[in-house]
């Protein structure tokens, strides 16, 4: 078949939108142009070569990309995305996010995994994005899990989406998951993989009642430029963000500045003025691009999300009894309650300080640390810095 014959057909839309998001996915403008101009995605494959000559011009690199041999490929992408349990919706499909589709540089078509159907993801509640640093605090995980809890208390219960990475992203996700907020993961590969491989469980919980979203082909593999394109599908997605930490020029500032470029929502959390994770959290706060987090309830507030159902106060004597009670005796209930109320109260405390705080032992303490681990009431990193789980 020439290739005149080919374009003067009637073809599949989505099979267009999918061929055009291959052709275009690092010039999604063009296919955006095209798209908006034409009135459809297989109207650019119908023109012949006259037409695409007078669209393109008589030179142009992109012409002879619109030919049988896109569309072939576009199916063949669409058949394994579908042995991977997704679905694909182009840009000219009703079910496609409504505010990703008013973006400039919206790509032609998105990969979606998950066990509900696009409607019930992109029409329901507002997204809100939470991105941030991959050398995540101690502070910023603990206020990522934070203002995710307080929007999952909110009357209004927006969806989550971040990036799936390590630090912020995947808290973000396991607080969305933990209280019952939809989450919505937007990756840097194609929907057949996951990246990092250590997030693999995390993405099967997401995909039972969120998703995963990307705008790469099958078989695409996690390079760093990637990471760049995926980040506006984050921002473009949802009508505000959330910067919790990010190095001035970390993955988390593109986000934040591709967000206020669409004219969205920013907010970003403020941090020590010498801590290298808040510099570009403070920037974005001291040139008046974002909102300061200053608190759970007032972002909630800020959003717009409604009244925020109170939540009871933390007892760490409760917590304790409540996990231990019968297993100990009530001397080592009182040791870890204290050890529970001192790590609430100085968040990163070590174990030594720990011990001194409290005039046990060493080797005592430690064993109620990974007792009170264990029990998932803590988190101690690789410094020996504890934290509370619950707030």
């Amino acid at each position: 078949m020439t290739e005149d014959r080919n374009m003067g057909g009637k073809y599949d839309e989505k099979v267009c939108c999918c061929a055009l998001n291959r052709i275009f996915g690092f010039e999604p403008r063009v296919s955006g142009a095209l798209v908006g101009s034409l009135g459809s995605a297989s109207a650019v494959f119908e023109l012949d070569r006259d037409g695409r000559d007078s669209v393109f011009g008589p030179y142009s690199r992109y012409s002879g990309k619109i030919s049988l041999q896109a569309l072939e490929e576009a199916e063949r992408e669409l058949v394994i995305a579908e042995k991977a349990g997704a679905c694909f919706v182009g840009c000219t499909d009703r079910r496609y996010p409504a505010l990703l589709k008013e973006c400039p540089d919206a790509p032609a078509g998105l990969y979606v995994k998950s066990s509900l159907s696009p409607e019930e993801i992109f029409a329901g509640p507002d997204m809100v994005a939470v991105v941030g640093t991959r050398d995540v605090s101690v502070y910023g995980k603990e206020w990522t899990c934070r203002l995710v809890d307080a929007m999952s208390r909110a009357e209004v219960r927006p969806a989550v989406v971040s990036g799936l990475a390590i630090g912020v992203d995947i808290a973000a996700h396991r607080a969305a998951l933990d209280s019952g907020l939809k989450t919505i993961a937007v990756m840097a590969t194609g929907i057949d993989s996951v990246y990092p491989s250590r997030h693999i469980r995390a993405a099967e919980e997401i995909t039972a009642t969120g998703a995963l979203v990307t705008d790469f082909p099958p078989g695409t593999l996690p390079l760093k430029v990637n990471f760049i394109r995926r980040n506006r599908i984050i921002a473009g997605m949802c009508r505000a963000s959330i910067l919790v930490e990010s190095r001035i020029k970390g993955g988390g500032m593109v986000t934040a500045n591709l967000a206020f470029s669409y004219g969205r929502e920013l907010y970003a959390l403020p941090g020590r003025a010498d801590d290298i994770r808040s510099q570009g959290c403070n920037r974005l706060i001291r040139s008046k691009m974002a909102e300061p987090v200053i608190s759970s309830e007032d972002l909630v507030k800020s959003l717009g999300l409604g009244t925020l159902t109170s939540k009871p106060c933390y007892d760490p004597e409760s917590a304790v009894r409540k996990a231990f009670s019968g297993r100990m005796d009530e001397s080592r209930i009182k040791l870890l309650a204290d050890l529970l109320s001192a790590i609430r109260k100085h968040r990163g405390i070590t174990i030594d300080e720990l011990a001194s705080r409290t005039g046990s032992s060493w080797r005592l303490t430690s064993e109620c640390v990974s007792l009170l681990e264990c029990d998932g009431l803590i988190s101690v990193d690789l410094l020996q810095r504890c934290t509370v789980n619950v707030s």
